[in-house]
């Protein structure tokens, strides 16, 4: 048994005869909540106690989750608390007022059907179905469903490599137009650092040292613990961090303020408002916006897929003109650094440190090695390869020199040990 608190609140947490009970005891003082633990404990014993999962299980669906969400907060970050919640949200409208009881395999597989009609992906799907399962398990309802209930499958996307071409005219569409300002410039640094889109999003000037170089990821803006970590900044990560700079200061200066360092680099920015005490939430318009932009082949002319050119002069037919960077994830940039670092002939350490991976089955998730580097690496092999002649391999091998300690048996040179040796001159 064991006594903890919860908001000032003392909570009991024990079991008896293998059933587990948990609840609040509805007290600040820890004599009287030691008490009432004893009272509880022996009204468990005689039977008069129910379980906190069946008290859970006659709960309505919306309740309980409120609860289980109550339960976790301590639990979770703050970035997976928020995910955990928004995974609840249409599980709460389908579900209602029915108890977590009366939720079996026909109610599941008929949420599962409603929410794929409406286009959900099957991985998303596969998240909101796990939310559901986690509170079915605190109602020890879960194992009475889980052989009828199996997950989708799931569409693996592991991830693009651009080639030299794409990666040339990705950054020179981006300077084009000046809306793109800030998806340039984070495509710069993802680019050339391995940087997440939330670590990215999250930087603040306080995590930048343009003396030594260097940024800093802290844990509250990236993924996981692995994730905290120094990078070292390059020539061009570096004049895009000046870039920012520059542009941040001709904002303070504008305001007759100046750039704090809790100040981000990629600032909020909404309805032409400028404030760089919050974080950018997206730029995903300006990104989906810049990956299919493409260029006339007739006038030359940059613009969005369409069937007929917008140049009024040319009018030519585009409907089957792509860019070849549609559908290409801003997530695809990590993907493409972290290719060029493998390519490079870089260690798995070195890489792992830079882009915060936390073992070497992650880095082979993320490196995709180009069929462009696989084929210099054979042709290297044809190079260096002399061949093999049959001749000159027996003859080298009949010239080797035989060791003293090597006497014939059957025909064939057996190393013999020295106790061997001994004997076969005691035969002679």
């Amino acid at each position: 048994m064991s006594l903890f608190k919860r908001n000032k609140t003392w909570w009991t947490d024990f079991s008896v005869n293998g059933v587990r009970y948990r609840q609040s005891l509805d007290t600040t003082d820890w004599r009287q909540a030691q008490s009432d633990e004893k009272n509880l404990i022996a009204d468990a014993t005689r039977g008069k106690l129910a379980p906190a999962s069946k008290k859970f299980a006659r709960l309505a669906f919306g309740e309980a989750a409120d609860r289980y969400l109550d339960s976790r907060r301590l639990e979770l970050s703050d970035r997976s608390y928020k995910k955990e919640r928004q995974l609840l949200v249409e599980p709460r409208r389908f579900f209602g007022s029915i108890t977590v009881m009366r939720i079996g395999a026909e109610e599941l597989l008929a949420y599962r059907q409603a929410r794929a009609e409406k286009k959900v992906g099957s991985t998303y799907l596969n998240m909101e179905m796990g939310a559901i399962r986690r509170i079915l398990k605190r109602a020890q309802r879960w194992h009475l469903l889980a052989d009828e209930v199996r997950p989708l499958r799931e569409r693996h996307q592991l991830g693009r490599a651009l080639s030299e071409e794409e990666k040339g005219q990705l950054l020179k569409m981006a300077e084009s137009k000046p809306e793109w300002f800030n998806v340039r410039l984070a495509q710069v640094l993802a680019l050339n650092t391995t940087m997440r889109g939330c670590e990215i999003k999250g930087l603040r000037w306080r995590d930048i040292d343009l003396i030594e170089r260097t940024l800093t990821i802290r844990r509250n803006t990236t993924k996981t613990d692995a994730g905290e970590r120094v990078i070292p900044l390059n020539a061009s990560a570096h004049a895009a961090v000046l870039e920012l700079y520059r542009r941040s200061k001709d904002k303070a200066d504008e305001d007759g303020t100046r750039v704090e360092p809790t100040h981000h680099l990629f600032p909020a920015c909404e309805n032409n408002g400028f404030d760089p005490s919050r974080p950018q939430t997206s730029w995903r318009t300006a990104w989906r916006r810049l990956t299919r932009t493409i260029q006339c082949p007739a006038c030359g002319q940059q613009q969005d897929p369409g069937n007929k050119c917008q140049n009024e002069k040319c009018e030519a037919d585009i409907c089957n003109v792509k860019s070849p960077t549609a559908g290409l994830r801003f997530h695809d940039l990590r993907h493409h650094a972290v290719t060029e670092l493998a390519e490079s002939q870089a260690s798995d350490q070195t890489i792992m440190a830079i882009s915060g991976h936390v073992s070497p089955k992650m880095l082979a998730h993320y490196s995709h090695v180009r069929m462009e580097a696989k084929r210099r690496a054979l042709d290297g092999l044809t190079a260096t390869t002399k061949g093999y002649g049959t001749n000159s391999g027996t003859n080298a091998q009949a010239t080797t020199p035989v060791h003293p300690q090597v006497i014939e048996r059957n025909g064939r040179p057996v190393r013999a040990r020295t106790a061997d040796l001994h004997r076969v001159k005691v035969a002679l």
